[in-house]
């Protein structure tokens, strides 16, 4: 006997919605297939499916890309909710009872922070909880905003040279910004080397659509002085793999330097800010346990500041 198409519907009501907020967040069905280890055609059929029960179209698709039809931004945040609290009901029954033994933590961070911050905090928190996954997203600036947005990052560990709106940012560390130059290098060993006679010389940076790019730039042209990118290549690791080659010189943040490195390090704090490190999380997301914990093992006072700071901003202004 064929099964009743109402009943087959509400059955499979949780798959579609999943689906169509999936997409929505990915940007695209064949993301959303990826996420939900599905196939294109099906999240398809998912999303036809559901359209036609809501009796609404819920997205303008313009070749790869889609977009929500009003009648779907309505039902993603009403949908939105309910599917990621019905995501984590295993998780908080578990938290519930104290037990954290399983689930999962997405971090967002970039090369240095990865390397230089992070490595000890996850060794500890990987021994204390062992079968908790952790997944760490190798992102910088503004992918790990959107990691955060779409709820794929449960928080970022690293550096906010810019304020973003929504978001909340308290640092941790801070290292001065350093000029690295190979050991036999005319400025190695120098003290109070002027931002002149860098400009002198090439710089290796990394790509210009990236933070640091920019604030060397507006440095630079605060001060009236020219500089020469001769290398343009992304990560500090490998920045300093070319410095030492002898192939430029470079502006990096203390961060990604190690004691025995051979290179030449002059700091360049009379010209360039202090770099600070720190987490970052969205304002208004839900933190799951392991996240609330992983946070206070970085930083015990952060949540606490996080509550005082919404406090503040939710009182009307005197």
């Amino acid at each position: 006997m064929a099964k009743n198409p109402d009943i087959y519907y509400k059955e499979n009501r949780l798959k579609t919605l999943r689906a169509f907020c999936k997409t929505v967040e990915t940007g695209n069905i064949s993301a959303a297939a990826e996420k939900l280890y599905l196939s294109q055609p099906t999240i398809s059929l998912q999303i036809k499916s559901l359209e036609k029960k809501m009796g609404a179209r819920l997205f303008e698709r313009h070749g790869p890309r889609i977009r929500l039809t009003p009648e779907g931004e309505v039902l993603y945040d009403l949908a939105s909710p309910l599917i990621k609290e019905f995501e984590r009901l295993d998780e908080r029954f578990h938290a519930h009872f104290g037990r954290l033994e399983e689930g999962e933590l997405n971090i967002a961070a970039g090369e240095s922070t990865i390397l230089h911050i992070l490595p000890e905090h996850i060794r500890r928190f990987r021994q204390q909880y062992p079968r908790i996954r952790i997944t760490v997203h190798n992102v910088t600036g503004r992918a790990g905003m959107a990691l955060l947005q779409s709820g794929e990052a449960d928080l970022a560990v690293g550096s906010m040279l810019k304020k973003y709106d929504g978001y909340f940012y308290r640092p941790i560390l801070t290292f001065d910004p350093m000029l690295i130059t190979p050991l036999d290098h005319p400025l190695a060993g120098r003290a109070g080397v002027t931002l002149e006679e860098v400009s002198k010389h090439g710089l290796i940076l990394p790509p210009r659509h990236l933070s640091t790019w920019k604030l060397v730039e507006q440095v630079f042209r605060k001060y009236d002085l020219p500089f020469n990118v001769t290398l343009e290549t992304g990560g500090w690791e490998v920045v300093k793999k070319y410095v030492r080659l002898g192939l430029g010189i470079s502006i990096v943040s203390g961060l990604c330097l190690e004691e025995d490195e051979p290179l030449a390090r002059i700091s360049m704090r009379r010209y360039f800010p202090i770099r600070s490190y720190g987490i970052i999380i969205r304002k208004g997301k839900y933190l799951s346990r392991q996240a609330q914990l992983f946070i206070n093992m970085i930083d015990p006072h952060f949540l606490d500041d996080v509550a005082r700071r919404e406090k503040l901003a939710g009182k009307p202004p005197a």
